[in-house]
């Protein structure tokens, strides 16, 4: 009898705060930063948990905190 594998349960929404701004950082990350949504200081958004949203958080891991929502 094989046994089901146990699946890690992942959040289904982000939310993503910019908390620092995009001044003197490089044009890169100023586009990932605009790529997620957020325009200025203070903005949030909400964001499927998916890899490429994942990827552009840790992109720009310093400039946003992100908070993990169930639903």
């Amino acid at each position: 009898m094989r046994k089901k594998k146990e699946t890690i349960s992942r959040p289904k929404q982000l939310r993503v705060k910019l908390v620092r701004s995009v001044i003197g950082y490089p044009e890169d990350q100023r586009a990932t930063v605009r790529g997620l949504g957020l325009r200025r200081l203070n903005d949030e958004v909400i964001r499927a948990d998916t890899p490429e949203i994942r990827g552009m958080i840790k992109k720009v891991a310093l400039l946003v905190k992100v908070e993990y929502l169930e639903g």
